[in-house]
């Protein structure tokens, strides 16, 4: 929400300095993020001074440069060289002598030196409009009235317009506050409660409003009564579309509003002054002058203001006439309707629409308009005449309009305000501060709450119109407290609590094998569970969830999948040049089985692209590549205390070269190269490498796992060498089933050492070379009771493996 300082010191009855102001935003709920100066002009034309052009004669060493001197009034006069064709002895014009900046309409600000111009010194520039930020014209020079005195300040001449703007993070709550009006409410509330002074909001007045003719009624009905529960408007007759004046275009431009015409910024300007849209409609396309508030057919098709298509859903409400639409309601206006410069004749229009109706047809049209935002969030439905008034005086001021109409209020069923109860001794437990019920009372009457009961220990109030999000005490709780300060609860000087034990194993053990990748350089990463279905393929989206009220066509569908969002932030580091990345990540998938039977499944994923250990002067560095993620996998194996993992050959979706990971007999997951269409769609060039854990599954075996101790041994273990040739097919796994088929007890370790393939071998051959260790944990093992180990390790192998033992 943008706030002028200027705008919203309009309302309050006493000055705030802007620094004070911020400060009082912010405590009471309305953060301020940002507080920055606006000017129409940038730098306000600072040190522009008027001159007269007392010689103009031609620059010696150029033809299209001109020699003159300027008398600015600050003593002799300056030698400017100029390149204008229309400069002039005799003329007032604006003059950047040495030392001022300027900053012209494009391109960046320019401080102006005493520079050499073709061998002849410059001490400044005489400016076109331009180049001080005036206008886009660069025809020439400014040239001025000859009555203007020499040596006054630019500044001072044209109309420059400055403010201090605040940008303030809203909650979606505080729809109250989406106004100059409601921000001013509150401040004045704040400084009642702290000065001690009765202030009260200066609220234009529209005691002027009176109907002066009753040539163009209008008849409103309402068809659908529950999405429009209040619909006011009123007829103008006599408008001139024209220009705003100039007050009025530079408050819309403060706050970022872009100004179109008189009758348009003043609807706009009305929204921001008192939070409740308007739309003006060119009354001759209301035929046989009746408005209509209604739902059309499903895919009718409707040209809105942006000169597009869009085929409406049986759900959207329309303001009609009696033949089509004209508006889609609270939404976007309608191409046929809408003011031009030739519209004479209006109605008015200011409605109360129900904000989930609202809100689901703006999502899904994609216009997200300033109007919408605040009808999704409820506007207050008792001020729709008022603000009507208010901008019809504005319209009769500014562009000549004839109140032609009653005002039409068409309102089935008048609301009724909420009534809350607050005890006394609820808000004291809930705030953590004693309050006085006097207190308590002007705090929330001077935010409009209007007292109803008062009772010794309990307090009971009508709730405004204004603040749809005040239903339960706690709410009340809440005015009060942001109003007092949340810095005047004390802070105790002690605090009982009962803590909750609970036996987090799973915590635990997701903080162990995350410090584990920490520490080995991987950096954990948080992906949004919402992607985009594009990234899947028909069949993975045939049990995904989808989003209903998706923000965007990007975010659609709640990732069925983790290695697409992953992707995505590794294609961002790519792009930034940081090509070397491991990365873990612990999310969840989501999934449908039927409408309302949803599943979600938690993961630890593994990403490796890049180098893996960088070069340095004693090594070139190597590639991360799978050998390296597998290693990754088995030291989380073995942190969560699980079996030996286990291989196997199996598909993985985007993946190439895939294995399936087994701890036991249970799947804990799925690793391998992500295919190159995969990475593709991310316009992703190198090799990556990804591992899918189950994580739920892992925390199952591991919880099973029950931890033994044993004494270490005493006796030294002892090693053997073996190579072996093979089919050059036969996978490592084989070599050690064939091992373990070969059951010697003393056998405490195996592992590959050197692997080598030559023709010399043989055709389809490969050279194996294992190193087996043994280790008798009670006694000294024999030369000959390893070597008969060895013999049935080898008949093993010979059997099982079919190797060739080499001697």
């Amino acid at each position: 929400m943008t706030i002028s300082y200027n705008w919203l010191s309009e309302y309050l009855p006493v000055t705030v300095e802007p620094e004070r102001l911020s400060r009082i935003l912010t405590a009471i709920g309305l953060e301020v993020e940002s507080m920055e100066t606006y000017e129409s002009v940038k730098g306000s034309l600072k040190g522009l001074v008027i001159g007269e052009v007392l010689t103009c004669g031609q620059h010696p060493n150029a033809d299209k440069l001109k020699l003159t001197t300027v008398d600015t009034g600050s003593g002799s006069p300056l030698q400017i060289v100029c390149g204008a064709a229309n400069v002039a002895a005799g003329q007032k014009v604006v003059v950047a002598p040495a030392g001022t900046t300027i900053y012209p309409k494009s391109g960046d600000p320019l401080t102006m030196k005493v520079a050499k111009i073709r061998g002849v010194e410059s001490h400044g520039m005489i400016c076109a409009e331009d180049e001080i930020g005036l206008s886009d014209d660069h025809s020439g020079i400014m040239v001025l009235s000859p009555d203007l005195k020499t040596g006054t300040s630019a500044a001072s001449l044209f109309p420059l317009y400055n403010d201090i703007i605040f940008e303030i993070g809203l909650t979606p709550n505080r729809m109250d506050a989406m106004s100059h009006l409601g921000v001013a409410r509150d401040v004045c509330a704040y400084l009642t409660h702290h000065d001690k002074k009765e202030l009260r909001v200066k609220s234009p007045s529209v005691n002027a409003f009176k109907v002066q003719e009753q040539s163009l009624p209008i008849s409103v009905t309402i068809k659908n009564t529950e999405a429009c529960q209040r619909y006011s408007g009123v007829s103008m007759t006599g408008i001139t579309i024209a220009e705003s004046p100039q007050w009025l275009k530079d408050k819309l431009l403060a706050i970022g509003v872009r100004p179109i015409n008189n009758i348009v910024d003043i609807t706009n300007f009305v929204l921001h002054e008192t939070g409740q849209p308007l739309h003006a409609f060119d009354a001759d396309a209301i035929t046989g002058n009746k408005v209509i508030v209604q739902t059309l057919a499903d895919q009718t098709a409707f040209i809105t203001l942006d000169e597009k298509e869009r085929k409406l859903a049986a759900e959207d409400l329309m303001i009609c006439n009696e033949q089509e639409g004209m508006c889609i309601a609270g939404v976007f206006g309608g191409a046929k309707s809408g003011v031009t410069e030739k519209t004479t004749r209006i109605l008015l229009e200011s409605a109360w629409f129900q904000p989930a109706s609202i809100r689901k047809t703006s999502f899904r049209h994609g216009l997200r308009t300033d109007a919408a935002a605040r009808f999704e969030k409820g506007v207050d439905i008792s001020q729709t005449v008022n603000v009507l008034k208010r901008a019809a005086l504005l319209i009769k001021e500014l562009a000549g309009g004839t109140i032609a109409s009653e005002i039409i209020d068409v309102y089935p069923q008048p609301a009724d305000k909420k009534q809350v109860a607050i005890k006394y001794h609820y808000l004291k437990k809930l705030s953590g501060k004693n309050y006085h019920p006097d207190t308590v009372k002007k705090i929330l009457e001077a935010l409009g709450f209007e007292v109803m009961k008062d009772g010794i220990d309990e307090l009971w109030v009508s709730v405004p119109f204004s603040k749809p999000d005040i239903s339960i005490p706690a709410d009340i709780v809440e005015e009060v407290l942001r109003i007092d300060g949340l810095d005047n609860v004390d802070i105790p000087s002690a605090i009982t609590i009962t803590p909750s034990v609970e036996d987090d194993r799973e915590g635990r053990l997701r903080e162990k094998i995350a410090q584990y990748l920490a520490g080995s350089g991987f950096r954990e990463i948080l992906t949004n569970s919402i992607t985009n279905s594009a990234f899947f393929k028909e069949d993975q989206l045939q049990g995904a969830v989808k989003m209903l009220n998706n923000l965007s066509v990007e975010l659609d569908v709640l990732r069925p999948t983790m290695l697409e969002t992953g992707l995505q932030v590794i294609a961002y580091n790519l792009n930034r040049k940081n090509t070397d990345l491991r990365l873990f990540e612990w999310g969840k998938t989501y999934h449908s089985k039927a409408v309302g039977n949803y599943e979600e499944q938690p993961h630890c994923c593994i990403y490796l692209s890049g180098q893996f250990s960088p070069a340095s002067w004693r090594s070139r560095g190597s590639d991360g590549d799978f050998f390296v993620l597998k290693g990754v996998v088995e030291k989380i194996g073995q942190a969560a205390g699980l079996p030996a993992l286990r291989w196997e050959a199996a598909a993985g979706e985007g993946l190439t070269q895939s294995l399936a990971i087994f701890a036991g007999r249970d799947q804990i997951g799925i690793a391998g190269r992500v295919s190159k269409s995969k990475a593709g769609q991310f316009d992703i060039r190198q090799d990556v490498f990804f591992a899918d854990l189950d994580w739920s599954m892992i925390v199952a075996l591991a919880t099973k796992n029950k931890i033994r101790f044993r004494e270490l041994p005493r006796q030294i273990p002892v090693q053997r060498d073996l190579a072996m040739v093979v089919a050059k097919n036969l996978p490592y796994a084989a070599i050690e089933s064939a091992v373990g088929k070969a059951a010697v007890s003393k056998l405490s370790g195996m592992s590959l050492f050197d692997l080598f393939e030559s023709d010399k071998l043989g055709a389809d051959k490969k050279s194996v070379a294992v190193s087996f260790t043994f280790l008798d944990e009670e006694k000294t093992m024999t030369d000959k009771e390893i070597e008969a180990m060895m013999q049935k390790l080898i008949g093993a192998l010979e059997k099982e493996a079919g190797a060739e033992i080499r001697k």
